[in-house]
């Protein structure tokens, strides 16, 4: 009978703990979405002013659409509000629409780069906004402890990764990377072309020759002037002889 009693409640005892876990129990989470740049960025909160660069751009739907498209994959070097906030005054705003969408470009790469794989790559390294030419490159050098990034105006260093998992790695930069063809120097300004030297002395050897010429010319002038006076007073002298000769006769 006692044997009895145990056994229901024994069982009376397991049904009870496996309705408690039933009630209980935790509903599995989320599937993951697709990969999604924006997401990452807002994660940490320091990236605002990348944020709108990106969708001003129209750079974050090219990025998103490459992601999804790519095999090579993509690296993006993320500058922090406080690097942007360090540029001097005008520095975003005094580039055009296009050298700004150059600007976002030069911070992507065009392939997949883990920390370790910068130990290895050969420089310059190409950029998304690199053309045949080989400008807006970037020279990468890695250690195990620290990442440099050159781009021949100023330089910046990889504090964090905030995700590295092909087809995408970011990282985040202290600095932002100013291209040398939208912020190195600017050649200076070529001088007007001399005139030909030989013209030029020619111009003068006529006016000079001009000027000498002028007393020259004024005196002829006045000599046939002269000449043109005894003529006219010969002839006057000639006619009234002739008169003269012609009214004796009669």
């Amino acid at each position: 009978m006692a044997a009895s009693v145990l056994l229901a409640s024994f069982l009376m005892l397991t049904c009870l703990l496996l309705a408690e876990g039933k009630t209980h129990r935790v509903a599995p989470g989320p599937a993951a979405g697709p990969l999604n740049l924006t997401t990452i960025l807002e994660k940490s909160g320091q990236y605002k002013t990348l944020l709108r660069l990106l969708k001003e751009t129209q750079v974050g739907v090219q990025i998103q659409s490459q992601l999804n498209n790519s095999y090579n994959g993509l690296t993006l070097f993320a500058p922090t509000d406080n690097a942007f906030s360090s540029l001097k005054a005008g520095a975003l705003n005094g580039l055009n629409n296009q050298e700004q969408v150059s600007l976002v470009l030069y911070h992507v790469l065009p392939r997949f780069y883990s920390p370790s794989m910068f130990e290895s790559s050969s420089n310059p390294v190409n950029t998304q906004a690199s053309g045949s030419d080989g400008v807006y490159t970037l020279n990468v050098t890695g250690t195990s402890n620290q990442v440099n990034i050159s781009t021949g105006v100023d330089q910046a260093e990889i504090s964090n990764i905030l995700y590295s998992e092909f087809p995408l790695t970011v990282y985040s930069i202290d600095k932002v990377l100013l291209p040398y063809q939208l912020f190195g120097p600017k050649p200076p300004e070529a001088a007007p072309a001399p005139a030909p030297v030989a013209a030029h002395k020619k111009k003068h050897k006529k006016a000079a020759e001009d000027l000498a010429a002028a007393p020259a010319a004024d005196a002829d002038i006045k000599a046939s002037g002269t000449r043109l006076k005894k003529s006219k007073l010969m002839w006057g002298l000639a006619l009234w002889g002739f008169l003269f000769f012609v009214g004796s006769l009669m």
